[in-house]
Protein backbone atom coordinates (compact mmCIF):
# COMPACT_ATOMS: atom_id res chain seq x y z
CA UNK A 1 0.00 0.00 0.00
CA UNK A 2 2.77 2.34 1.26
CA UNK A 3 4.68 1.53 -2.15
CA UNK A 4 1.85 2.50 -4.57
CA UNK A 5 0.88 6.01 -2.23
CA UNK A 6 4.72 6.87 -3.43
CA UNK A 7 4.40 5.98 -6.82
CA UNK A 8 1.46 8.19 -7.22
CA UNK A 9 2.98 10.92 -5.34
CA UNK A 10 6.34 10.49 -7.43
CA UNK A 11 3.82 10.52 -10.74
CA UNK A 12 1.79 13.89 -9.48
CA UNK A 13 4.96 15.34 -8.71
CA UNK A 14 6.43 14.47 -11.91
CA UNK A 15 3.26 16.32 -13.65
CA UNK A 16 3.33 18.84 -12.02
CA UNK A 17 7.10 19.70 -12.51
CA UNK A 18 6.39 19.10 -16.49
CA UNK A 19 3.51 21.41 -16.35
CA UNK A 20 5.46 23.96 -14.11
CA UNK A 21 8.62 24.00 -16.36
CA UNK A 22 6.92 23.71 -19.87
CA UNK A 23 5.01 26.98 -18.78
CA UNK A 24 7.98 28.54 -18.15
CA UNK A 25 9.93 27.89 -20.95
CA UNK A 26 6.75 28.91 -23.47
CA UNK A 27 6.30 32.49 -21.16
CA UNK A 28 7.23 35.02 -23.47
CA UNK A 29 10.25 37.26 -23.79
CA UNK A 30 10.39 39.48 -21.24
CA UNK A 31 13.50 41.44 -22.24
CA UNK A 32 14.38 41.48 -26.22
CA UNK A 33 17.55 42.92 -27.75
CA UNK A 34 17.06 43.59 -31.42
CA UNK A 35 20.01 43.94 -33.25
CA UNK A 36 18.42 45.40 -36.99
CA UNK A 37 16.41 49.12 -37.14
CA UNK A 38 13.75 47.61 -38.79
CA UNK A 39 13.57 44.38 -36.74
CA UNK A 40 12.91 47.40 -33.97
CA UNK A 41 10.03 49.04 -35.90
CA UNK A 42 8.21 46.13 -36.29
CA UNK A 43 8.36 44.88 -32.31
CA UNK A 44 6.99 48.35 -31.67
CA UNK A 45 4.37 48.22 -34.00
CA UNK A 46 3.25 44.82 -32.46
CA UNK A 47 3.26 46.80 -29.25
CA UNK A 48 6.29 44.99 -27.80
CA UNK A 49 8.34 48.39 -27.29
CA UNK A 50 8.34 48.27 -23.34
CA UNK A 51 10.11 44.27 -23.63
CA UNK A 52 12.79 46.27 -26.01
CA UNK A 53 15.93 46.33 -23.48
CA UNK A 54 18.75 47.32 -26.32
CA UNK A 55 18.85 48.30 -30.13
CA UNK A 56 21.49 49.63 -32.27
CA UNK A 57 22.82 53.02 -32.58
CA UNK A 58 21.68 52.46 -36.05
CA UNK A 59 17.52 52.31 -34.59
CA UNK A 60 15.72 55.67 -34.88
CA UNK A 61 12.26 54.70 -35.26
CA UNK A 62 10.09 55.15 -33.46
CA UNK A 63 11.88 58.35 -31.79
CA UNK A 64 10.85 56.18 -28.21
CA UNK A 65 13.71 53.62 -29.60
CA UNK A 66 16.49 56.67 -29.96
CA UNK A 67 16.74 56.62 -25.93
CA UNK A 68 16.99 52.78 -25.25
CA UNK A 69 20.29 51.33 -24.49
CA UNK A 70 23.02 50.82 -27.40
CA UNK A 71 24.61 47.45 -28.32
CA UNK A 72 26.86 48.92 -31.14
CA UNK A 73 25.86 48.97 -34.60
CA UNK A 74 24.14 47.33 -37.36
CA UNK A 75 27.19 45.07 -38.75
CA UNK A 76 29.11 45.36 -35.47
CA UNK A 77 27.34 44.80 -32.31
CA UNK A 78 28.89 44.11 -29.11
CA UNK A 79 28.38 40.69 -27.70
CA UNK A 80 29.44 41.84 -24.61
CA UNK A 81 26.50 44.58 -24.56
CA UNK A 82 24.00 42.00 -25.37
CA UNK A 83 25.00 39.62 -23.18
CA UNK A 84 24.82 42.52 -20.19
CA UNK A 85 21.14 43.27 -21.14
CA UNK A 86 20.37 39.50 -19.97
CA UNK A 87 18.06 38.86 -22.84
CA UNK A 88 15.43 35.91 -23.16
CA UNK A 89 15.23 36.57 -26.79
CA UNK A 90 17.93 38.02 -29.24
CA UNK A 91 16.43 39.01 -32.52
CA UNK A 92 18.56 39.33 -35.35
CA UNK A 93 18.54 40.03 -39.47
CA UNK A 94 21.10 37.30 -41.48
CA UNK A 95 20.91 40.17 -43.97
CA UNK A 96 23.46 42.28 -41.86
CA UNK A 97 24.41 40.84 -38.87
CA UNK A 98 27.35 39.66 -38.64
CA UNK A 99 26.86 35.47 -38.74
CA UNK A 100 28.67 34.70 -36.00
CA UNK A 101 26.70 36.29 -33.79
CA UNK A 102 24.22 33.61 -33.54
CA UNK A 103 26.73 30.79 -33.11
CA UNK A 104 28.08 32.99 -29.79
CA UNK A 105 24.82 33.51 -28.71
CA UNK A 106 23.30 30.03 -28.79
CA UNK A 107 26.65 29.06 -27.16
CA UNK A 108 26.18 30.60 -24.66
CA UNK A 109 22.64 29.71 -24.28
CA UNK A 110 20.71 32.81 -25.33
CA UNK A 111 17.57 32.52 -27.16
CA UNK A 112 17.57 34.30 -30.41
CA UNK A 113 15.40 34.47 -34.01
CA UNK A 114 16.52 35.17 -37.27
CA UNK A 115 14.54 37.43 -39.50
CA UNK A 116 15.06 35.92 -42.81
CA UNK A 117 12.54 38.63 -44.88
CA UNK A 118 14.73 40.44 -47.33
CA UNK A 119 12.10 41.43 -50.31
CA UNK A 120 8.43 43.14 -49.73
CA UNK A 121 6.91 40.11 -50.62
CA UNK A 122 8.54 38.08 -47.85
CA UNK A 123 7.59 40.92 -45.18
CA UNK A 124 4.19 39.09 -44.35
CA UNK A 125 5.59 35.79 -43.55
CA UNK A 126 8.93 37.28 -41.47
CA UNK A 127 6.30 38.74 -39.61
CA UNK A 128 4.33 35.76 -39.28
CA UNK A 129 7.61 33.58 -37.83
CA UNK A 130 8.24 36.66 -35.77
CA UNK A 131 4.82 37.01 -34.17
CA UNK A 132 5.29 32.70 -33.33
CA UNK A 133 8.67 33.42 -31.63
CA UNK A 134 7.39 35.93 -29.23
CA UNK A 135 4.14 34.31 -28.53
CA UNK A 136 1.97 36.56 -30.74
CA UNK A 137 0.94 34.97 -32.99
CA UNK A 138 -2.18 36.30 -33.53
CA UNK A 139 -1.58 40.24 -33.31
CA UNK A 140 1.35 39.33 -35.98
CA UNK A 141 -0.92 37.41 -38.45
CA UNK A 142 -3.28 40.93 -38.51
CA UNK A 143 -0.14 43.19 -38.94
CA UNK A 144 0.76 40.56 -41.61
CA UNK A 145 -2.25 40.17 -43.33
CA UNK A 146 -2.81 43.71 -43.71
CA UNK A 147 0.26 44.37 -45.36
CA UNK A 148 -0.39 41.59 -47.48
CA UNK A 149 -3.66 42.99 -48.76
CA UNK A 150 -2.39 45.69 -49.49
CA UNK A 151 0.76 44.31 -51.87
CA UNK A 152 -1.96 42.20 -53.62
CA UNK A 153 -4.28 45.25 -54.54
CA UNK A 154 -1.47 47.11 -55.77
CA UNK A 155 -0.32 43.69 -57.64
CA UNK A 156 -3.92 43.72 -59.19
CA UNK A 157 -3.68 47.18 -60.61
CA UNK A 158 -0.17 46.09 -62.08
CA UNK A 159 -1.68 43.71 -64.19
CA UNK A 160 -4.66 45.70 -65.30
CA UNK A 161 -1.91 48.50 -66.66
CA UNK A 162 0.65 46.72 -67.20
CA UNK A 163 -0.39 46.55 -71.33
CA UNK A 164 -1.55 50.01 -71.19
CA UNK A 165 1.41 52.06 -72.22
CA UNK A 166 5.77 52.04 -71.57
CA UNK A 167 6.67 51.57 -68.44
CA UNK A 168 8.40 55.37 -67.03
CA UNK A 169 11.74 54.92 -66.08
CA UNK A 170 12.40 56.20 -62.36
CA UNK A 171 15.71 56.42 -60.42
CA UNK A 172 15.90 56.64 -56.49
CA UNK A 173 18.69 58.92 -54.80
CA UNK A 174 19.73 58.16 -52.20
CA UNK A 175 22.45 60.40 -51.17
CA UNK A 176 23.76 63.14 -53.32
CA UNK A 177 27.70 62.80 -53.14
CA UNK A 178 28.87 60.32 -53.91
CA UNK A 179 25.89 59.94 -55.94
CA UNK A 180 24.27 56.52 -54.78
CA UNK A 181 20.96 55.37 -56.19
CA UNK A 182 18.38 52.81 -55.03
CA UNK A 183 19.31 49.27 -56.96
CA UNK A 184 18.21 45.68 -57.32
CA UNK A 185 17.08 43.74 -54.16
CA UNK A 186 16.05 46.58 -52.42
CA UNK A 187 12.59 47.31 -50.97
CA UNK A 188 12.64 50.57 -52.95
CA UNK A 189 13.28 49.15 -56.03
CA UNK A 190 10.39 46.52 -55.80
CA UNK A 191 8.35 49.33 -54.36
CA UNK A 192 8.49 51.29 -57.89
CA UNK A 193 8.68 48.03 -59.66
CA UNK A 194 5.29 47.33 -58.03
CA UNK A 195 4.12 50.88 -59.14
CA UNK A 196 4.59 50.13 -62.88
CA UNK A 197 7.82 51.96 -63.44
CA UNK A 198 11.30 50.55 -64.50
CA UNK A 199 14.16 51.31 -61.94
CA UNK A 200 16.87 52.79 -64.39
CA UNK A 201 19.86 50.93 -61.56
CA UNK A 202 17.50 47.77 -61.30
CA UNK A 203 20.71 45.89 -63.43
CA UNK A 204 23.25 47.52 -61.15
CA UNK A 205 25.58 45.24 -58.94
CA UNK A 206 25.15 45.71 -55.85
CA UNK A 207 21.68 47.05 -53.79
CA UNK A 208 23.11 50.41 -53.58
CA UNK A 209 25.43 51.69 -56.17
CA UNK A 210 27.35 54.70 -56.94
CA UNK A 211 26.39 55.99 -59.91
CA UNK A 212 28.24 58.51 -62.42
CA UNK A 213 25.91 61.59 -63.66
CA UNK A 214 27.03 60.64 -67.16
CA UNK A 215 25.39 57.45 -66.38
CA UNK A 216 22.27 59.21 -65.34
CA UNK A 217 22.27 61.43 -68.23
CA UNK A 218 22.70 58.24 -70.30
CA UNK A 219 19.72 56.66 -68.96
CA UNK A 220 17.60 59.84 -68.87
CA UNK A 221 14.78 58.84 -66.38
CA UNK A 222 11.39 60.29 -66.62
CA UNK A 223 10.92 60.68 -62.68
CA UNK A 224 13.34 61.53 -60.08
CA UNK A 225 12.44 60.86 -56.14
CA UNK A 226 15.19 62.06 -53.95
CA UNK A 227 15.06 59.85 -50.22
CA UNK A 228 15.60 63.47 -47.40
CA UNK A 229 18.44 63.33 -45.44
CA UNK A 230 21.47 65.45 -44.13
CA UNK A 231 22.79 65.81 -47.33
CA UNK A 232 19.80 67.06 -49.35
CA UNK A 233 20.66 70.75 -48.98
CA UNK A 234 22.98 72.65 -51.26
CA UNK A 235 25.13 69.51 -52.17
CA UNK A 236 22.13 67.97 -53.83
CA UNK A 237 21.10 71.73 -55.14
CA UNK A 238 24.83 71.01 -57.12
CA UNK A 239 23.97 67.68 -58.23
CA UNK A 240 20.58 68.89 -60.09
CA UNK A 241 22.76 71.92 -61.52
CA UNK A 242 24.14 69.09 -63.58
CA UNK A 243 21.38 67.23 -64.47
CA UNK A 244 18.95 70.31 -65.80
CA UNK A 245 19.11 68.76 -69.31
CA UNK A 246 17.05 66.01 -68.22
CA UNK A 247 13.18 65.61 -69.05
CA UNK A 248 12.41 64.84 -65.45
CA UNK A 249 13.74 68.22 -64.28
CA UNK A 250 12.49 70.37 -66.80
CA UNK A 251 9.43 69.30 -66.51
CA UNK A 252 9.30 69.09 -62.84
CA UNK A 253 9.03 65.73 -62.28
CA UNK A 254 11.44 65.41 -59.48
CA UNK A 255 10.05 64.52 -55.55
CA UNK A 256 11.18 64.72 -52.04
CA UNK A 257 10.32 61.49 -50.10
CA UNK A 258 10.03 60.23 -46.63
CA UNK A 259 12.87 57.79 -45.27
CA UNK A 260 9.43 55.02 -45.17
CA UNK A 261 11.05 52.76 -48.10
CA UNK A 262 14.47 52.90 -46.50
CA UNK A 263 13.71 49.41 -44.57
CA UNK A 264 11.44 46.45 -44.76
CA UNK A 265 9.34 47.30 -41.79
CA UNK A 266 5.65 48.28 -41.17
CA UNK A 267 6.07 51.72 -42.74
CA UNK A 268 6.47 50.32 -46.24
CA UNK A 269 3.02 50.36 -47.34
CA UNK A 270 3.28 54.19 -46.12
CA UNK A 271 6.03 54.89 -48.49
CA UNK A 272 4.49 52.91 -51.42
CA UNK A 273 1.09 55.40 -51.53
CA UNK A 274 3.24 58.27 -50.93
CA UNK A 275 5.26 57.59 -54.12
CA UNK A 276 1.89 56.79 -56.06
CA UNK A 277 0.68 60.04 -54.61
CA UNK A 278 3.40 61.49 -56.62
CA UNK A 279 2.25 59.81 -59.81
CA UNK A 280 -0.97 60.55 -59.34
CA UNK A 281 -0.22 64.31 -58.95
CA UNK A 282 1.86 64.13 -62.58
Amino acid sequence: MRKRVNTTVFYFVAVLWFILSGTAFCAPPARIVSLAPNITEILYDLGLGDRVVAVTTFCDYPPEAVNKPKIGGYANPSLEAVVAMKPDLVIMSDDGNPLEMNEKLTRLGIRTHEFRAKRLKELPQGIRDLGIALDIKKEAFKKAEKIEREIHRYERKLSKTAHQRPRKKAIFIIQPEPLMVAGPGTVIDDSLTLLGLQNIASDAGSQYPKYSIEEVIRRSPDIIFVGKGPMMGQIFQNLLKKLTMLDAIKKGRIFYTSESLYRLGPRVITGIKELEGYLRAR
